[in-house]
């Protein structure tokens, strides 16, 4: 996915169909001349429904389609004949979306499974025909509903990247390099920060034709949580994710220091991030020797609290060193039945 295609949000306007008016008639035939009510009911008007679709991971088919108006129901026709329904207007999405009102920003609902359906706009209800309405006194009712009408809202579809790993870290950390060496991904790979504008996914081969899903997240920094950069924008694609990749580069200043500014803003922007399950990675030991990167993993076994619950690995992706242990450790975390991590 490039930077030019990929959207994970939009804001549209829905209108679903007003539902048919139901029929006024009485019967009339060869035989009868003037017969009792037999109008029809109006048929529904269309729904504005949104249904998840597995093909799909952006919401740019949906970028400049600002209105979505769904078909009128028919009205009612002669012997109690229904209105045919107006035509649904559906909205294919990415797994992963969430529907909020654009007014209130309250969320609607979300899909998650492919073939998902959440009915956003509901069409209008059609109205009864005089067939409904005829009584003991009335036998003859000259009277039948009108169709309810549709309604005209806005709606804002999010898109959360549905993900079983997802890559944590500042801008620079190593984070892209990764995925392109564990998998097929082409993300856009610099020497400077913020190369990442987008989150990328990649296909991660196992052991034994086994794979998981791998989201390369735009990269953090410190203040994201209070929208500094494009922060949210970024930290909402990590809530989807099963487990969490915190990436440290190897020459940092003080790597514990930096796993835990970005354990800080996941805490604040959503404190339930911090109990998912997460592993720490050392990136690009290949700028160590064997004696600084002895140092290194002294310091931080000295230093790290969370060493007994939090796997630390220490890899390089341009050597390939420990890419090996790193996938282990991340499968083995994938197919735990514990859920959530607590520390």
């Amino acid at each position: 996915m490039s930077d030019s295609n990929f959207v994970d949000y939009v804001k549209i306007c829905c209108r679903s169909g007003k539902g048919g008016a139901g029929s006024m008639h009485l019967h009339r035939s060869k035989l009868t001349a003037k017969g009792g009510p037999d109008g029809g009911d109006g048929g529904r008007g269309g729904h504005v429904i949104v249904r998840g679709d597995k093909q799909f991971w952006t919401l740019i088919h949906l970028k400049y389609r600002k209105h979505i108006i769904a078909e009128d129901g028919e009205g009612g026709g002669s012997s109690k004949k229904t209105g045919a329904e107006g035509k649904d207007e559906i909205l294919h999405v990415p797994l992963g979306t969430i529907i909020r009102d654009a007014e209130t920003g309250e969320i609607e609902g979300e899909i998650t499974e492919d073939g998902e359906e959440k009915i956003v706009v509901p069409g209008g209800k059609g109205g009864l025909g005089n067939d409904h309405f005829k009584t003991s006194t009335n036998q003859t009712p000259m009277y039948a509903q009108p169709g309810v009408p549709g309604r005209m809202e806005w709606k804002i579809l999010e898109l959360k990247v549905l993900a079983d790993v997802g890559l944590v870290g500042f801008p620079n950390a190593g984070k892209s390099t990764l995925l392109s060496v564990l998998s097929a991904a082409k993300p856009e790979i610099a020497n400077y920060p913020f190369t990442t504008l987008v989150p990328n996914l990649g296909i991660i081969k196992y052991r034994d034709y086994k794979s998981f899903v791998m989201a390369d997240i735009p990269g953090i920094i410190e203040g994201a949580c209070e929208g500094k950069g494009l922060g949210i924008r970024f930290l909402r694609h990590i809530e989807r994710n099963s487990t969490l990749l915190f990436l440290v580069p190897a020459d940092a200043n003080d790597i514990i220091k930096e796993y835990k500014i970005l354990l800080n803003e996941l805490d604040k922007y959503n404190p339930e991030l911090i109990h998912k399950k997460r592993m720490l990675a050392i990136s690009k030991c290949d700028m160590l020797d064997e004696e600084l990167l002895a140092e290194v993993k002294k310091d931080i076994n000295k230093r790290f609290k969370e060493k007994k619950t939090v796997p630390v690995i220490y890899f390089s992706s341009h050597t390939q060193q420990g890419l090996i242990e790193l996938k282990d450790e991340l499968w083995k975390q994938l197919n735990s039945k514990d859920n959530s991590f607590d520390y």
